[in-house]
């Protein structure tokens, strides 16, 4: 089969059953068959995991940040759905930093970034108005992070 033939069957298993595509290339991979791996869309694939990996963690830092704005600033309403919602989405956070080490230093980057989403979000769910919450974070990420921490 000449490269050309086999990179239109590529494009073709790409855009009509990625699983499948998927097994295809892993296979091919496994058998050492590098030259017939469809390596434009592998590349843009790994792209993907890496960007994918980030959008989680900003993700579930935004969710922990609006739940401890919560917490503080709506003491009287504090369920035990914050709470386990708290503990799953620092649980995912975790799970994150232990399978990629490199996205901790990742998070204290964008952190900042996390707290004015999570500030506007809070504002929208709790109907306090936006400037309620501190224009900086009144939380570090290392508590942010903690499992234990409740603010008050």
């Amino acid at each position: 089969m000449e490269n050309i033939a086999f990179a239109s069957i590529e494009d073709t298993l790409y855009e009509q059953d990625y699983y499948a595509w998927t097994e295809q290339q892993a296979a091919l991979l496994q058998a050492g068959r590098f030259t017939e791996i469809d390596l434009a869309h592998l590349i843009e694939e790994v792209e993907d995991l890496g960007r994918s990996q980030r959008r989680a963690v900003k993700s579930a830092l935004v969710v922990v940040l609006i739940h401890l704005l919560k917490y503080h600033f709506q003491r009287k309403h504090r369920t035990q759905s914050w709470r386990a919602t708290l503990r799953e989405h620092r649980r995912r956070l975790r799970d994150e930093f232990a399978d990629s080490p490199s996205l901790r230093p990742y998070a204290e980057h964008v952190f900042a970034e996390c707290y004015q989403d999570a500030r506007e979000e809070a504002a929208d769910e709790t109907g306090l108005p936006f400037a309620a919450f501190p224009p900086a974070c009144p939380f570090t990420l290392a508590q942010v992070l903690d499992r234990n921490f409740l603010p008050d």
